[in-house]
């Protein structure tokens, strides 16, 4: 079977040697949200398809059995074109989206929707990471009392957008006892996070637990209509039941 999956999560890592294992053939798609990405170990194309007509284009020329969407789960608009467009070329569609992090009794989380909301949590003066990317950065504009670290994992090829803020390069994963270095010699009071769920990902959460820390957590969208699984079993499991 030929399928095309839609990557840049862990998941679509393992997802594509357990996938080519089987016998199926791969095409992964990235966005190129980065510009080193890890190989996945199969045919890659790399960027978009150039809008939705782009992307119904290229399945007419690539035709695949199915489209397994592993993207980042707060990468909302290319799941949604991905479930409309499948559904409409009769394309059989699988969203692999992670559990989302929920907190525990000695978690300090507060949530908000969309970035801008931040300004009317996080108070004046407060040294607050970002762990959200640069593609939202500008989003968090109301928070010009505070100063802003941003994560992200390419050097920046521009300055930073504010006058109170900075870049920090890393590429994960990062360990525990990492981000608690990190967040104690930045002195940081808040952590900004999306809810994107992943074991990989959530060491930071873990250190901010140790250090008493207050969480900003970004809630997600919900996802299109269509079947969806949290893990990489089960989408395997999936697959048997339906092929």
């Amino acid at each position: 079977m030929k399928i095309l999956l839609l990557a840049g999560t862990s998941e679509a890592r393992d997802l594509s040697i357990a996938l080519q294992a089987r016998g199926h053939t791969v095409v992964a798609s990235l966005a190129g949200a980065t510009r080193a990405p890890r190989d996945l170990g199969c045919k890659m194309r790399i960027g978009g398809f150039g809008g939705e007509q782009g992307f119904r284009d290229w399945l007419a020329a690539n035709p695949v059995d199915l489209v397994i969407d592993a993207t980042h789960p707060f990468a909302t608009r290319i799941s949604e074109r991905t479930a409309r467009v499948c559904a409409d070329e009769g394309i059989q569609c699988l969203q692999v989206r992670r559990e989302e992090w929920s907190p525990t009794i000695d978690d300090k989380w507060n949530f908000i929707d969309e970035p801008p909301e931040a300004n009317g949590v996080i108070e004046a003066g407060s040294r607050v990471f970002l762990a959200t990317g640069r593609q939202t950065l500008e989003q968090f504009s109301g928070l010009s009392t505070c100063y802003l670290i941003c994560r992200q994992i390419d050097p920046p090829e521009g300055p930073f957008p504010f006058s109170n803020g900075e870049f920090l390069v890393g590429r994960p994963p990062f360990s525990i006892e990492d981000e608690v270095r990190l967040f104690t010699k930045l002195k940081i009071d808040w952590l900004v996070v999306k809810n994107a769920g992943g074991e990989m990902s959530r060491s930071k959460l873990d250190a901010a637990r140790q250090l008493g820390m207050r969480v900003l957590m970004i809630n997600r969208k919900p996802p299109p209509e269509g079947a969806i699984v949290t893990t990489v079993q089960a989408a395997l499991d999936w697959l048997d039941a339906h092929y």
